[in-house]
């Protein structure tokens, strides 16, 4: 195995403290967008797990969903009673998750974020996700999804 980035060090500490098995893998190009990992991977991109970070009043959101969606903020608001989903900024993503946008992980945060999953990523055997860096990831299933981030599941599109 490469040697990881710090930040995927932190998630692959976070994974086992899980009991989760899965080995973060290092991609020779940088996959910041769910289609690159996709294509690197050769999965679908409905496999990949958007780590997507927005602020609300309350803070940052961390929205789990699949890479083939778009979050309806509107409507995830609506769903959750939280007014003024915003997408957070570089600096916001940075400071919520000690991660850059583009490799934001579902764990290795300085503190455990409030997490939304996409329920629609029940339906995939193997989910990929992000582990820190651009170019880490790891695979996943839904149920170690959930509860590596705590997060509610929910419709998201």
């Amino acid at each position: 195995m490469a040697d990881l980035p710090a930040r995927s060090v932190l998630v692959r500490d976070r994974l086992r403290e899980e009991g989760i098995d899965g080995e973060i893998v290092v991609l020779p190009e940088a996959a910041s967008t769910a289609a690159l990992a996709a294509a690197a991977l050769g999965v679908e991109v409905g496999a990949i797990a958007n780590s997507l970070v927005f602020w609300t009043d309350d803070g940052p959101l961390l929205v789990m969903t699949s890479g083939a969606h778009r979050v309806d903020t509107a409507g995830l608001s609506q769903r959750l009673g939280i007014t003024g989903i915003r997408r957070a900024t570089p600096d916001q993503v940075r400071e919520a998750t000690g991660q850059a946008i583009g490799g934001v992980a579902p764990c290795g945060h300085p503190e455990r974020l409030r997490t939304i999953v996409d329920q629609d990523l029940a339906d995939v055997d193997e989910i990929w996700a992000a582990a820190g860096t651009p170019h880490t990831v790891f695979p996943v299933n839904f149920d170690q999804l959930v509860r590596l981030t705590g997060g509610t599941v929910s419709r998201v599109d």
